[in-house]
Formats: structure tokens, C-alpha cells, sequence
């Protein structure tokens, strides 16, 4: 899956920069984040009842809520769960763009994205996709630096690795390739961070976007 994935975002053509998102945090209802959910156990968002087959379950009230108070009331919520593999309960939910830009292109084209994990009670953000991507030290590595207005967005749950994350401009950028970021979450570091080309290192975070990208492994 994830060499088909790898495959049909490396024919892209063109990335964006982006603007800061702020970190939010969003008090937490009940004992558990999730409502049925478990850590270890993946949950995603309800979707249309197709005959013959059950439908999926739907987001539990407390789950959408969080990821409403982070991007509001326009928000889908794509997973919920252990997503990091790491035993901590995460959300990842997005604002999917009203049009979709013609291209042959997988994935949900989005405006705004954020993980969500729930820590001591509180879901705080962990990572935002907005105009940028960024994380709360800082911008990622290996983004363009003028901003993207939309991002095509695909994911996969690795069983070793937790979700894996690949960020693409749906359109062209001022002065950048198109080219997909790959985001995963750093055991070591623990947090999310953008990979190098290779999709093989991390890669440090950006205090600001006039500093060259960085390609420093960790």
C-alpha cells in the first residue's frame, strides 16, 4: 500500500507555503477521549450506509466536539484512536475544500487539517495543516515557503509506524514544486515531523519561513 502510495504522490507536481496555525487546546469531557474508543483501537468518521453492507459507526459526540472547537463546525472527522501507536488517544479531523481542483491525483483535498491528542484530560493540537505545516516547535521541514491555499491529503496506518500522513499542494505554488511531504510521528523526538526525500530521516522544524528548509537528521 504504502509503495502504491509513494508511487502515485511522487508523480506530483507542485507545493506551497503556508502560514502558522495557532495551537489550540480544548478541555476534554468525560474520562475517556473518544466515547468507546480505546487506545490501540482506531475509530474514523461515519459514512454513507451503502445496501448490504453495516454501516459505519458514528463519530462519538465528545470526539467531533474537540475537533469542532478546532476547526469549526465545517469539520470531518477522518480517524480517531491510538493513530501514533504510541497509547495515546488521537483525533485527526479536517476542513475538506468546498471544490476540488481537476486532477487525476488520490486523496481528500483539504483547507485545514490538525492532530489532536488527548493529554491529562485536554485534547491539545499536535500538528496543524493550514496555509503551512507545522507542529509546536515549529514549521516542518521540506515545505515550500509561499503559502498553500488547499492540500490534497493521503493517509495509512502502518502497524509498526502509526498513521503516515502525505501532504501535496493541490495547486501550484508560487515558486515550488509539486511534491508530497510526508509526515509521521518521531518515537524519539514524540511528535510529529516531516520526513526527508528519501522518506527515510526526520527532519528538524523551522523557527521561520525565510530560513532555508532544513536536512539535518535527528
Amino acid at each position: 500500500m504504502k509503495k502504491i502510495i509513494r508511487c502515485g504522490i511522487l508523480g506530483a507536481v507542485a507545493l506551497g507555503a503556508w502560514s502558522c496555525g495557532s495551537t489550540s487546546t480544548v478541555p476534554a469531557s468525560g474520562s475517556a477521549a473518544g466515547g468507546g474508543d480505546k487506545a490501540g483501537q482506531n475509530g474514523a468518521a461515519a459514512a454513507p450506509a451503502t445496501p448490504g453492507v453495516p454501516a459505519t459507526p458514528a463519530v462519538p459526540d465528545e470526539i467531533q466536539k474537540a475537533a469542532e472547537t478546532a476547526l469549526g463546525s465545517e469539520t470531518e472527522v477522518l480517524l480517531y484512536g491510538d493513530l501514533a501507536k504510541n497509547g495515546a488517544r488521537q483525533i485527526l479531523a479536517v476542513n475538506r475544500a468546498k471544490s476540488t481542483p481537476q486532477m487525476t491525483m488520490p486523496g481528500t483535498v483539504i483547507t485545514r487539517g490538525v492532530i489532536l491528542e488527548n493529554i491529562g484530560g485536554t485534547w491539545k493540537e499536535i500538528l496543524r495543516c493550514d496555509e503551512h505545516l507545522e507542529n509546536p516547535k515549529g514549521f516542518l521541514g521540506n515545505i515550500p515557503l509561499a503559502p498553500v491555499n488547499g492540500w490534497r491529503l493521503q493517509y495509512e496506518q502502518d502497524n509498526d509506524k502509526g498513521l503516515l500522513l502525505y501532504f501535496t499542494p493541490a495547486a501550484n505554488p508560487k515558486g515550488a514544486r509539486m511534491l508530497p511531504v510526508e509526515v509521521r510521528w518521531n518515537a524519539k523526538a514524540k511528535r510529529y515531523q516531516s520526513m526527508d526525500r528519501n522518506f527515510e530521516n526526520f527532519l528538524y522544524e523551522l523557527p521561520a519561513l525565510e530560513t532555508p528548509e532544513s536536512q539535518v537528521r535527528l
